[in-house]
């Protein structure tokens, strides 16, 4: 009898869900995201696809999911009412931040307000310094006081980051006892369990964001258990964590920061398999939305991963080397690029007479004017649907249909009499536009990090990429697009490639020189332990368990780390110098000499929870039959070429190759081959085009 796996990424727009079955069928329902209870639309989806398949919720053995509620409480400063306790001098770090500015010479810029108000920091007097000696120590009298302090404002969580507390964690630890003792149910972080490395801010800021979003975090879990069990699913619940990895949902209650980023992960893990299974080096994924756009990179099958990111940074269309704004997490998360570029984004001119494009977008409600539910702004939806690229008839497999005329009298109306340009110029810009914004999304996990865009291929998923992924493709002088099979539920099905991942991490400053190798790795091997302690909770033992050590060095003197990975087997302090001296001139373009010694911050290790077998098939097929393809259609090329008749194909009919311009329409994507180029199906249903 087979067995099923369900995949469910939420979206600003669509809630996306899969349903693989382990014969390989395949079947994927798109539906409106309920914005003010996303667990509704879930359970909602979840009924559908069990009436449209005849199963049960008893078929179902996980749901791997990936969700945004923990982002959407930072965004909107949603989270809990939380206290912070720290060591007296050290309350205002919050405020103080570092000196990075997001925007340069732009003095009208503002910190953005501490996700703790001042009046809920309270300091205790104590101090533990930089090698975990107690230089004073911690009157429980005084950490009493703080603690009620706290209760009296009626706190809904409390954070503890003590200076030091990395080398000596007593005094966080006799905190802890005392929240404990006097609100046994208020969830509190402690950095030295949160984040144990140096950086004050930056640990501080991870251990107040894991605690102002954990009350946000558990409750929705808890609904959506709820909500699951009702429906009859008690199949086990999975999260999509930052950095790629699964995590159980008890693991993500108590430490929601990783997965904060959980939306996007699930694509990017996802084309780093198919990557791998078609020998193709280099890629660079590209993930186009309703809302946003986003592009990372996978190397020789490995994802590029950021030890720190900001939540609520605002969207970086510039160059990524600015940094400062929003709220930083030094936690593991796929390195990627965000743009407000997607198919909801509002076509608008600025003051100046130029046409712009989003970053905001109309989202699920009111919807492009196309959507008819009373939307007035342009979009690129709508300039897309104007250019003959999509279907007003086929959306969401026609579930969504579309008001053409009143997408062109609006656009017309708005945006193409007041720039004194025919409507097809003006869409067409619009669509430029767009992608001209999402390409600097590619060049700054490209160019900017040394790479050379070129070399890559382009793997385009999301409702709208591969619209535009062979336009941006030629604009940067990439010469293959790969679009894989359910593109626009992509980040659903690519949750179902991912593992389960746990993430430890100690600093351990020591210079490799000077260093004793059996000290290193004794401490290595008391990470290793947590990590298979925890994935033997979780069923993962002998061979199932994983681990993958790694270290963040630099030249002694420097601020900040790379990050190089370590072989099994006996330490080689020798290895592991050479190899960062490596990164650091591929990263950076130059490294020291001999006598510029290296220093060792952190040790890190991951554990992965290796399911038997792969978890899915090499094919798989969709469960509802392939329509019969539409008519050929007109759709504009730009003004060089005009409109072409172009024919409109099923993916299936790529079997045989075929010359563009081409669209090729599926239940959740639409893909637009321009002129010049070839494509073609592969073994595994992933669409190759060529780009002449």
């Amino acid at each position: 009898m087979a067995s099923y796996s369900v995949g469910v990424d939420v979206g600003g727009t669509f809630t996306d869900i899969v349903l693989l079955g382990s014969e390989g069928t395949i079947h994927t329902k798109k539906i409106s995201s309920s914005v003010e209870n996303y667990a509704q639309a879930i359970v909602e989806g979840l009924a559908e696809v069990f009436r449209e398949t005849g199963l049960g919720g008893d078929a179902i053995e996980e749901i791997r999911h990936g969700t945004t509620v923990a982002s959407n409480a930072i965004l909107e400063h949603k989270g809990a009412r939380t206290g912070l306790i720290t060591s007296m001098g050290f309350r205002d770090v919050l405020e103080i931040r570092t000196l990075r500015m997001p925007r340069m010479y732009d003095i009208a810029w503002s910190k953005p307000a501490p996700l703790v108000e001042r009046y809920l920091r309270r300091v205790v007097d104590e101090r533990i310094d930089a090698v975990g000696a107690v230089q004073r120590a911690l009157d429980p009298r005084d950490a009493e006081r703080a603690v009620d302090a706290l209760l009296a404002e009626q706190v809904e969580a409390i954070a503890v980051c003590l200076l030091h507390s990395f080398t000596n964690p007593a005094h966080e630890l006799l905190l802890k006892k005392i929240i404990e003792k006097k609100a046994p149910a208020l969830p509190c972080s402690l950095s030295c369990e949160v984040l144990p490395e140096i950086k004050e801010y930056e640990r501080t800021s991870t251990t107040v964001l894991n605690a102002y979003v954990t009350p946000i975090v558990a409750s929705y879990l808890k609904a959506l258990r709820k909500g699951l069990d009702n429906a009859g699913v008690r199949a086990r619940l999975l999260l999509m964590q930052s950095n790629g990895g699964l995590t159980t949902d008890a693991a993500a209650a108590e430490r929601p920061i990783h997965i904060i980023e959980s939306g996007p992960a699930g694509g990017v893990v996802g084309a780093q398999v198919l990557a791998r299974a078609k020998h193709l080096p280099k890629i660079i994924t590209f993930d186009m939305g309703g809302t946003t756009a986003k592009a990372s990179v996978v190397e020789d099958g490995e994802v590029t991963r950021a030890h720190e990111y900001s939540v609520g940074a605002g969207i970086m269309i510039g160059s990524r080397l600015l940094s400062g704004a929003g709220y930083t997490l030094k936690v593991p998360a796929i390195d990627l690029a965000e743009v407000g570029a997607g198919g909801g984004s509002l076509v608008w001119i600025d003051a100046a007479g130029a046409l712009q494009i989003g970053p905001q977008s109309a989202g699920a409600s009111p919807g492009p004017v196309c959507y008819d539910k009373g939307g007035e702004t342009a979009t690129v939806t709508d300039a897309n649907l104007l250019l003959g690229y999509i279907n007003p008839a086929h959306l969401v497999g026609g579930a969504v249909k579309l008001n053409a005329e009143k997408a062109r009298r609006v656009f017309a109306e708005t945006v193409a009499a007041p720039l004194g340009m025919a409507l097809d110029q003006a869409a067409y810009g619009a669509h430029l536009i767009a992608a001209s914004n999402m390409i600097r999304a590619i060049k700054s996990v490209s160019t900017e990090r040394g790479r050379d865009p070129r070399e890559f291929a382009l793997f385009a998923f999301g409702g709208n990429g591969p619209v535009f992924a062979c336009g941006m493709a030629a604009a940067l002088g990439m010469k293959r697009v790969v679009v894989p099979p359910c593109a626009g539920l992509f980040s659903s099905f690519g949750l179902l490639y991912a593992d389960v991942e746990h993430h430890y991490s100690r600093t351990f400053r020591r210079l490799l020189r000077q260093s004793d190798p059996h000290e290193i790795a004794r401490a290595w091997d008391a990470l290793a332990k947590q990590a298979l302690d925890q994935l033997a909770v979780e069923g993962f033992t002998g061979k199932r368990a994983h681990l993958r050590r790694s270290a963040a060095l630099h030249y002694h003197g420097q601020t900040y780390e790379l990050t190089v990975p370590l072989p099994d087997g006996p330490m080689d302090l020798n290895y592991l110098e050479e190899a960062f001296g490596r990164e650091h001139e591929k990263t950076y373009g130059h490294r020291a000499g001999e006598d510029e010694p290296v220093e060792l911050v952190t040790i890190q290790v991951v554990g992965q929870g290796l399911h038997e077998g792969t978890n899915v098939p090499q094919r798989v097929r969709p469960s509802r039959p392939e329509p019969a393809p539409p008519p050929p259609r007109r759709a504009y090329f730009g003004a060089q070429i005009g409109w072409l008749e172009t024919p409109v194909l099923r993916r299936s009919d790529l079997s045989t190759p075929r010359a563009g311009p081409l669209i090729v329409e599926e239940y959740d994507a639409t893909c637009v081959i321009p002129p010049g180029a070839k494509a073609e199906l592969d073994t595994g249903g992933n669409i190759l085009i060529e780009l002449g």
